[in-house]
């Protein structure tokens, strides 16, 4: 059986009647549980969650359709977007033999935070089989053989046309967006933030002098946990020039980022620290809180920044 890193290096190679049905309280997400007893129930998993699971198929086992079974059910964040960051754990076992063929590590670090995307482009049938999967769910896939992709599926050994089944067990999911409550906030004088439905902010910068001290407002407070600066901080952000309103750096053009605050700028730092997971940030940075007077790169020497950053997780501490 090939294990991680051997799965890692397979991610992004180039997919029913309802039977159960649960609703997630958040974002009224509704959860089919259980779609396909009669081709679930020829799997038999033992284990707790969090761990690698031992797994009985009977065999030959050879599906037609995807079906899924939740064996666990969360009460963490949803699965409802395809960029949304997971960590998942995993063993898809050969349905011919019932043979484990590939398994993850089953460590929660830094280096297994992945977006569901990238699981998709390697078990395309992920995409509905977790749709409103939450934390803490786990979940037994069958998966047909049009539900992988034909190159990973040759890479752990299965043969082509073949069935396969995954045990997936959703050990953490970051938001997609920032999802706090609005906050009141009183521009006098600095940028407002509008919003696309999938998050993405646009912000209008007045035609007035930049500020000379930092300026930090909470627009949206989540609930989640605390931004300390001991855990690294997954976000997505804009970054505008005050004098020119031009973007100079966004991540809502690929997956959300991983900062360690002792890595950023000191004005980017301290609009995090204390904030909370769920909450966006509106920052203007003077000179002296961002680049000084030698700029970086798209940033002149003496440049006023403005950040929006969505606060979407705290990661894990990377792998030692």
């Amino acid at each position: 059986m090939r294990k991680t890193p051997a799965f890692l290096a397979i991610l992004g190679l180039t997919a029913a009647g309802l039977v159960g049905c649960s609703t997630s309280p958040a974002d009224g997400c509704a959860r089919v549980t259980d779609t396909d007893p009669a081709a679930t129930d020829l799997v038999t998993v033992t284990g707790e969650f969090g761990e690698a699971p031992d797994v009985e198929v009977y065999t030959p086992f050879q599906v037609d359709e995807l079906a899924w079974t939740d064996l666990t059910q969360g009460e963490g964040t949803p699965i409802i977007t395809t960029d949304q960051m997971v960590i998942l754990d995993m063993v898809v076992l050969n349905g011919q033999t019932g043979e484990p063929a590939v398994a993850t590590s089953y460590d929660v670090t830094l280096e297994n935070v992945f977006s569901m995307s990238r699981w998709i482009d390697t078990l395309p049938g992920l995409e509905d089989s977790l749709h409103c999967a939450q934390e803490g769910d786990r979940v037994v896939v069958a998966l047909p053989a049009d539900a992988i992709n034909p190159a990973a599926a040759t890479q752990i050994g299965l043969e082509e046309g073949s069935s396969a089944v995954a045990v997936v067990d959703v050990r953490k999911v970051y938001l997609p967006k920032a999802d706090g409550a609005d906050q009141f906030t009183d521009s006098n004088g600095l940028p407002s933030v509008v919003r696309a439905p999938n998050g993405r902010p646009g912000v209008i910068i007045p035609d007035a002098p930049a500020p000379t001290e930092l300026s930090i407002q909470t627009i949206k407070k989540g609930d989640g946990e605390v931004v300390t600066g001991e855990q690294p901080v997954r976000a997505h952000y804009t970054g505008l020039l005050w004098d020119t309103r031009e973007v100079f750096d966004t991540s809502w053009d690929g997956d959300p980022v991983s900062f360690d605050l002792t890595a950023v700028v000191p004005g980017f730092a301290a609009a995090l620290e204390g904030q909370t997971v769920g909450s966006q940030v509106l920052v203007v940075v003077p000179p002296d809180q961002g680049y000084g007077d030698a700029g970086q790169g798209p940033i002149p020497g003496g440049a006023t920044l403005v950040f929006v950053i969505d606060i979407l997780g705290l990661d894990p501490e990377p792998a030692s």
